[in-house]
């Protein structure tokens, strides 16, 4: 009952943080800036990168980033900017889907310690706060709704799986994940999109079906690719830092490597 209590204060706790930033772009600018450092900070240690330059770079990424146009007063750059961040952040994140699928363990040599903290984790958080900016105008709700699908997706995936599982969908890695459990949180991903297209006016439903699809897929993906980090460095969790979840890490693994993807299918609409 206390762990359940305990589980129940955090996650509360967590989405009132997000809530409240939600309403306001320079809380949300903020409040991402310390999740990212705190998940940047997890990360490291799960890679065992001891160099601090990752948050000089994490820093200067995200205030150039979020604050482009009060530094340079237009917009002028900073789409071209954008998408040569976007072009190698993905790029870095389709070599860690084809390591999770091909590899024993992910290759953890200097370099590529330094391009994974810069371009699976620093940047993503780059994209989520751009993602409620797409036309550069504060739009939460687009953000706010790409959260409520990660949730739903996630919730449904455990529930499903878990009355209802019974093939592995990635046994090696994350041995409770099955096939019917990423199906079912498919499906009531894309069920909520519906809702939220309704009440969030925001977007047409068939463009949040879309976008439930690309967070289901990509969220499951980054969901096995920390599971590997973390099975490789011999921890069930990322950190302590909420109790009864883990880690920070461990709530945003989805949305960290959906959120370029994200972002990409927002600027193609």
């Amino acid at each position: 009952m206390k762990e359940i209590l305990t589980r129940s204060f955090t996650g509360l706790l967590y989405i009132s943080l997000l809530m409240v930033s939600l309403l306001n772009e320079h809380a949300l600018i903020v409040l991402f800036y310390a999740f990212g450092l705190i998940c940047l900070a997890e990360f490291k240690k799960l890679i065992d990168y001891k160099s601090l330059i990752p948050f000089i770079i994490f820093t200067v990424l995200y205030l150039v980033f979020g604050y482009w146009q009060f530094f340079m007063n237009s917009h002028n750059g900073l789409e071209e900017a954008t998408r040569i961040l976007q072009v190698i952040t993905i790029f870095v994140q389709l070599f860690l889907i084809k390591d999770l699928f091909t590899e024993k363990t992910i290759p953890l040599f200097i370099s590529k310690r330094f391009i994974i903290t810069t371009f699976y984790l620093s940047s993503s958080f780059v994209f989520l706060i751009l993602i409620a900016n797409p036309k550069h105008n504060f739009e939460p709700l687009i953000l706010l709704g790409s959260f409520i699908l990660v949730w739903t997706n996630d919730t449904f995936a455990f529930l499903v799986g878990k009355n209802f599982g019974k093939q592995k969908l990635f046994s090696k890695i994350s041995p409770k994940k099955t096939v019917e459990g990423f199906l079912g949180g498919l499906f009531f991903s894309c069920v909520a999109s519906y809702f939220i297209a309704t009440f969030t006016e925001t977007l047409h439903f068939n463009q949040w079906l879309i976008l439930a699809i690309i967070i289901s897929v990509f969220g499951t993906l980054g969901d096995l690719i920390e599971s590997k980090f973390k099975r490789q460095a011999n921890v069930k969790d990322s950190g302590i830092i909420m109790p009864g979840h883990g880690g920070l890490l461990d709530r945003l693994d989805s949305i960290i490597f959906a959120s370029p993807f994200i972002y990409l299918y927002l600027q193609i609409l």
